[in-house]
């Protein structure tokens, strides 16, 4: 019965074509001496004949066993359509003899008539396989299916390069499969490591086993995977077990033909297989007390400085390039310090990483160049660079010096600043660039929370402009109701109409074309008051038109005239005499009928619409301490700074101001006070995001900070988004709104009410639009008050600030932030103490006197 089903189905079945004949050999690529191996070759056909092995080097191999030959089918369904596939396999069995490199030629058979060969195969034999009652140690690679895989079987080896180091120092942590079984898949995956910081090295994709010798047994191994950790802090630390989640492949010799059909012929089956790794302790002792210009370096580093030039113009740039190479962490240490003279121009320091990852740490070199400008001629001295690190091979700190570098610089040409373009960096650096000026004239001053986006004043402007629309939709409701009637349209312009063909009646009678002048005119005529009382042409009658026209109240000797002209136009037609003083009669006659007929049907007494004007007075607030803000622009004007810091601070207890918050961190900008100076332009620009020059001078002020963190990349249209929310304030995206919201409601009136089918379009998608940007508007504005009332950023304070790892004095040391630097506070509930997160990811606990909130 299963035969003749499966006769049945085959014979039901159109077959996709063959693939074309191919005879692979397949063996391992590396034994031992003694023991036994399969080797294999396979073709994609049943029609074969004439098998030839190649000749086995007999000083390497003994056969034991083959050929054995065996046959395969499968079957498989595509869109409806069934392929199918055959093989047949020749197997033998092989025994090692003696190492060395050997190669067994390709074998050859002749497939469906035409002779095909094989690859040849290259075997490695090296060590020795011990032997266990006359049988190889090494099970075979492909087990039964059901057999059991235990932990002897398959298991990861975990192994550390070092189990006790100090803090930055780099651990190699390896992971190394040992399998006896078919291991075709493995998946997993190193969890976040707390106390480390770990880069993976990667390895090829196309995993190459070797043969191993483990408790006396060959296995076949592999590197899987490799990390080089650097622990950030002391202790005993744990990196935790991991779950391997492995494949193994099984025959199964005993499968049923009927179920091979149905699961497409395969004789293997997969079993899934959890392999534990095991967890790893690291002994982490703590660094020797640490020299106050410690950079953090551990390892084995060297230092390299250069300067371009030493001879110079003011307001000429020159470059210091230090260069810092060796083995350890070289990604994680603070950069160098150059200490220019003061009244030398100095920024940000553009960072070159030449490092890799190696089994050892990272390699390589961090190349760091230094600008600066002289602003004044003169001899300067440029002092030596210190850079100090922790040598784990001496086992103490070493200090590298470099030398001490003389400048001559001479008088320059001009007082400008000067342009300079490197071809090595992605923009322009305007060099000399100082802070933009204050803001001179008013300020505006406001309570906290007191702002015209959800205000009483924005909802009653929502309301008015709305009932505003609602007042004009009603007035001229009866307009839209009207054009939306067809026939009351048609009216409207049959006198329109009717002119135009009496015209071309007039046309026709200067040409003295009779015929045409009167069937011109007719349908001119009954064109006219068809439209006109909306009835159509061919139901109209004298007796109709005369009922519906008194009905409109029209003068009877009005309409008397109207049909006397259409008797006198169908009269003319047929009768004799003077075309032309006819044809003139007629022409005037219809033309004083369709006169009075208007006249008559717009009798009515119009009335008189009412307009309402409304007019929306957004009042600014005044500035009533304008005198006070004069006096202090002119503190600061004057170089007075620290008057004009303290005359700032004043106006501002009265209520926050972008303003004010701007020219005070001017003040502190001057007085070299770069830690307050950022924290006031971040005020600043948090009330008003849109501005250019508080952007500008903080970015400058944020380059005299100490720390350099790249932030974490995020997606694009999260940045696009920020973007766009921070282009205005909170009022500016209201009015925004308002404005849209106005608009809006002009177009959709322009819809409503105008004829033109162009302009009723642009009515209709211009008011879709802005009613669109009426909702973003308050969207954004929304978002921007958010940013203002739920305050997160703050900075740092103090000249340096260890993060813990606990909110306790006793807490980890985890890394170091310096004054200046912008910190995002993610837990403010324990009193004393504050969590924070750094644009790179990294957080950690904080004392609340260490920072302040912007």
């Amino acid at each position: 019965m299963i035969a003749g089903v499966i006769t049945f189905l085959i014979s039901h079945f159109s077959f996709l074509p063959l693939a074309a004949q191919t005879l692979t050999a397949n063996a391992p690529q590396q034994v031992a001496v003694n023991q036994q191996f399969r080797l294999t070759y396979t073709v994609n056909t049943q029609d074969v004949k004439g098998f030839r092995i190649g000749q086995i080097p007999s000083e390497a191999f003994e056969v034991l066993m083959g050929p054995s030959t065996s046959t395969q089918s499968s079957f498989s369904m595509v869109n409806g359509r069934t392929s199918q596939s055959s093989t047949v396999t020749y197997t033998y069995i092989l025994c090692a003899l003696k190492n060395g490199t050997f190669t067994i030629p390709a074998a050859t058979i002749t497939a469906e008539g035409k002779q095909i060969s094989s690859n040849a195969l290259k075997i490695q034999v090296s060590g020795t396989a011990q032997a266990n009652g006359g049988r190889s140690s090494q099970q075979p690679e492909t087990r039964a299916a059901g057999s059991r895989i235990s932990g002897s079987d398959l298991f990861i080896r975990v192994s550390a390069s070092k189990k006790r180091v100090v803090e930055q120092e780099p651990v190699l942590l390896t992971y190394k499969v040992y399998t006896l079984v078919s291991l075709t898949q493995l998946e997993g995956k190193m969890p976040d490591l707390k106390g480390f910081h770990t880069q993976e090295i990667p390895l090829p994709q196309e995993k190459s086993f070797k043969i191993e010798q483990f408790n006396g047994r060959n296995y076949k191994t592999v590197t899987w995977s490799q990390y080089v950790m650097f622990p950030q802090m002391s202790g005993k630390l744990q990196v935790p077990p991991i779950t391997f989640n492995g494949v193994v492949v099984q025959q199964n010799r005993n499968i049923d033909p009927f179920e091979a059909f149905f699961n497409g012929g395969s004789g293997y089956v997969e079993v899934k297989k959890q392999i534990q790794a095991p967890g790893v302790k690291i002994e982490v002792d703590p660094l020797p007390t640490r020299p106050a210009n410690f950079s953090g370096g551990v390892g084995k580093f060297t230092m390299k400085t250069e300067i371009d030039k030493t001879s110079l113009k003011a307001n000429d740039p020159f470059t210091v390039k230090v260069t810092i190479s060796g083995t350890g962490n070289l990604k994680l240490m603070k950069q160098p310090v150059v200490n220019f003279p003061k009244d030398f121009d100095t920024y940000d320091a553009k960072t070159t990483d030449k490092s890799r990852l190696t089994m050892s740490g990272l390699e390589g070199s961090m190349v760091y160049e230094f600008l600066a400008v002289p602003r004044h001629q003169g001899q300067y001295t440029i002092p030596p660079v210190e850079f100090v690190y922790y040598d784990t091979q001496a086992k103490q700190y070493k200090t590298l010096t470099s030398e001490e570098y003389h400048l001559d610089v001479a008088k320059g040409e001009g007082g400008e600043s000067q342009v300079q373009t490197f071809s090595d960096q992605e923009d322009i650096q305007m060099l000399g660039s100082d802070i933009r000026h204050i803001k001179l004239g008013g300020a505006s001053i406001k309570a906290d929370g007191d702002y015209y986006f959800g205000s009483g004043r924005y909802l009653w402007t929502i309301v008015i402009l709305l009932s505003f629309f609602m007042m004009l939709f009603l007035v001229f409701r009866k307009r839209a109701i009207e054009n939306a009637d067809l026939g009351k349209v048609r009216g409207k312009k049959a006198n329109k109409i009717a002119t135009k063909r009496l015209k071309k009646a007039a046309k026709l009678m200067k040409d003295n074309k009779p015929g045409e002048f009167y069937d011109e005119a007719l349908r001119g005529l009954w064109g006219y008051v068809g439209d006109k009382l909306n009835i159509p042409v061919e139901q109209l009658s004298r007796e109709n038109i005369s009922e519906r026209l008194s009905a409109y109240q029209v003068d009877g000797d009005a309409v008397n005239q109207f049909l006397s002209a259409i008797d006198e136009c169908e009269f003319e037609r047929y009768a004799p005499g003077d075309p032309k003083g006819n044809m003139n009669k007629v022409y005037q006659t219809a033309m004083a009928a369709i006169e009075k007929i208007e006249e008559g049907m717009n009798r009515k007494p119009k009335k008189g619409v009412a307009t309402a004007v409304l007019l929306l007075l957004m009042l600014m607030p005044s500035s009533a301490f304008a005198l006070s803000k004069a006096e202090a622009d002119s503190s600061y004007v004057n170089e007075n700074y620290q008057q004009a810091i303290q005359q700032y601070e004043q106006l501002l207890k009265v209520g926050p101001s972008a303003e004010l918050y701007y020219n005070l961190g001017n003040s502190y900008y001057r007085m070299e006070n770069i830690t307050r100076a950022v924290l006031n332009y971040e005020r600043a620009l948090l009330l008003s995001p849109g501005d250019e020059d508080i952007r500008f001078n903080l970015q400058l002020a944020r380059s005299k900070t100490v720390d350099k963190i790249v932030p974490q990349s995020e997606f694009f249209l999260t940045t696009w988004y920020r973007s766009m929310v921070n282009m205005l304030s909170v009022d500016g995206w209201a009015y925004v709104a308002v404005f849209c919201l106005m608009c809006a409601i002009c177009l959709m009136l322009v819809y409503l009410f105008c004829s033109p089918v162009w302009l009723r379009k642009i009515g209709f998608f211009g008011g879709l639009l802005l009613l669109v940007g009426f909702v973003m508007g308050n969207v954004f504005a929304w978002h921007q008050k958010q940013m203002i009332d739920h305050r997160d950023g703050a900075i740092i304070m103090e000249s340096a600030v260890t993060v813990k790892s606990t909110p306790a004095q006793n807490g980890t040391d985890l890394f170091i932030l310096h004054e200046g630097t912008k910190v995002t506070v993610i837990d403010d509930t324990m009193d004393g103490w504050r969590e924070v997160r750094v644009p790179d990811g990294k957080q950690g606990w904080v004392e609340t006197s260490q920072i302040e909130v912007i």
